[in-house]
C-alpha cells in the first residue's frame, strides 16, 4: 500500500511545468473554470487572481509545490525509513513519550536529509517558478509575481539591459553558492562522519 502512495505523490513531478501551468490556469479560470462554476453554484464569485500580485504569487507557488512535493516527499520518507527499528523499539520499551521520540531521536537522525530537501526546494523553487510566471502572468501585474530569475531573463532578452541582467545573475549565483556551502557543510559533512 505504501508503494501506491509513493507513486500517487510522485506522479506530478513527471509532468512538464508548462502542462501544469496550463492545467491550473484552466481549473482556476475565474469565468469558465470548474472552481468558478462550483463557487457560482454556491452563490460566490471567484476573484480574478491573475490581476492581483498576491493571488498570482499564491497560485504560482501552488503550481511549483505541486510539481516538487512528490520528489521531496519520497526523499523524506526514505530518510524516515532509514532509521534503525531497534532504536525506536528500545525507546518504546523504555516508555519514552512519542513527542520526545520524535524530537530527540527521529528529527536529529533526519537532519541531513531535511536540510538537503530544504536546499533542494529553494533551488527548485527558484528554477521551477520561471515557467509558470512566463506562461501565466509574464511577471505581472506590475511585476508583482516576478522573481530574480525571471527578472534576469526579462532584462537580458526582452528589455536588453545586459548590465542589470548580469548583476541579477551574479546575485543568483551567490545565492546558489551559499546554498551549496550549507549543503556541503551540513549534509556532506554529516555523511562523512557516519562513514
Amino acid at each position: 500500500m505504501q508503494g501506491a502512495y509513493k507513486v500517487l505523490f510522485f506522479i506530478p513531478s513527471l509532468f512538464s511545468l508548462v502542462v501544469g501551468a496550463m492545467l491550473f490556469t484552466w481549473i482556476l479560470n475565474p469565468v469558465s473554470g470548474p472552481i468558478a462554476y462550483l463557487m457560482k453554484s454556491l452563490g460566490m464569485t471567484m476573484p480574478n487572481w491573475s490581476n492581483s500580485g498576491i493571488l498570482a504569487i499564491t497560485v504560482i507557488c501552488f503550481i511549483t509545490n505541486w510539481k516538487v512535493f512528490g520528489y521531496n516527499f519520497i526523499l523524506l520518507l526514505t530518510g524516515l525509513g532509514s532509521i534503525p527499528a531497534n532504536i525506536i523499539d528500545a525507546a518504546k520499551i523504555d516508555g519514552i513519550p512519542k513527542w520526545k521520540l520524535i524530537w530527540n531521536v527521529i528529527l536529529p537522525m533526519n537532519r541531513g536529509i531535511a536540510i538537503y530537501v530544504l536546499i533542494l526546494t529553494i533551488v527548485q523553487g527558484l528554477q521551477y517558478v520561471f515557467t509558470p510566471i512566463n506562461v501565466i502572468t509574464t511577471g505581472g501585474p506590475y511585476y508583482g509575481s516576478s522573481n530574480i530569475i525571471y527578472q534576469t531573463y526579462l532584462n537580458a532578452f526582452v528589455l536588453y539591459k545586459t548590465g542589470t541582467s548580469s548583476a541579477l545573475a551574479i546575485v543568483t549565483f551567490i545565492v546558489f553558492l551559499v546554498l551549496l556551502f550549507i549543503e556541503i557543510r551540513f549534509v556532506e559533512g554529516k555523511a562523512k562522519n557516519y562513514a
